[in-house]
């Protein structure tokens, strides 16, 4: 489902990735480990197509999407990736609710199917009771799943997550970990998650390590 093909990425004289090459299947839950500094997040944000390699090649769903245009590939991310990060990135202002409807407004869908999926999605993360509170009236753990329900209200092919229980106390985090392997079972979705976690690393289906720009 996803192919990236040597891939390097530089920041000026600093090489940060050297030729990374992988294939993940459909389903599959990846892990990514390593030190600071190993290359993992530049590679996830390649591979959600939020960053553009120097060379090589990345296809997901068989589309190489190095080839498209901003536009594009903007849309493209929009309706087949999901992101997770540490921190949940939540807009203030606006409810749990209204906070996981904006990547369904920003894809066209209607404020009605938006809101019901959304409300969906926020029951079955066990949220219902929290739907109409704001992120300041959450704990850690509700703001961490209300990003969940962001990240999985395109139905997304893959979702990509960057130290997702970083913020999170070691229960919650556990918590967390089975809701990924569950969302697999229910929705069949891919998931590569970078982490320092040593539980939750070893729980994907594979742990690949990264270390000085490559995966060893």
């Amino acid at each position: 489902m996803i192919k990236a093909t040597n891939i390097h990425k530089s920041y000026g004289e600093l090489k940060v990735l050297k030729g990374v090459s992988l294939t993940i299947d459909k389903g599959e839950i990846i892990s990514i480990v390593g030190a600071s500094g190993a290359g993992k997040t530049t590679l996830l944000h390649i591979l959600g197509t939020l960053d553009k390699p120097d060379s090589g090649t990345l296809e997901i769903n068989n589309i190489t999407t190095s080839n498209l245009k901003d536009k594009k590939i903007a849309d493209f991310r929009n309706k087949n990736i999901g992101f997770v990060f540490q921190f949940h990135h939540l807009l203030p202002e606006f409810t749990a609710l209204e906070n996981v409807c904006i990547p369904a407004f920003i894809g066209g869908v209607s404020k009605l199917l938006a809101e019901e999926k959304a409300e969906e999605l926020l029951n079955f993360l066990g949220l219902t009771e929290r739907i109409n509170h704001k992120p300041s009236e959450l704990s850690g753990g509700e703001q961490q799943r209300v990003a969940v329900a962001r990240a999985l209200i395109n139905n997304p092919s893959v979702i990509l997550a960057d130290e997702p229980s970083g913020n999170l106390d070691s229960t919650t985090a556990k918590e967390l970990h089975q809701l990924f392997f569950s969302l697999r079972e229910k929705f069949n979705q891919t998931f590569i998650i970078v982490t320092h976690n040593e539980e939750l690393a070893n729980m994907a289906d594979r742990k690949l390590v990264m270390r000085d720009g490559n995966i060893i």
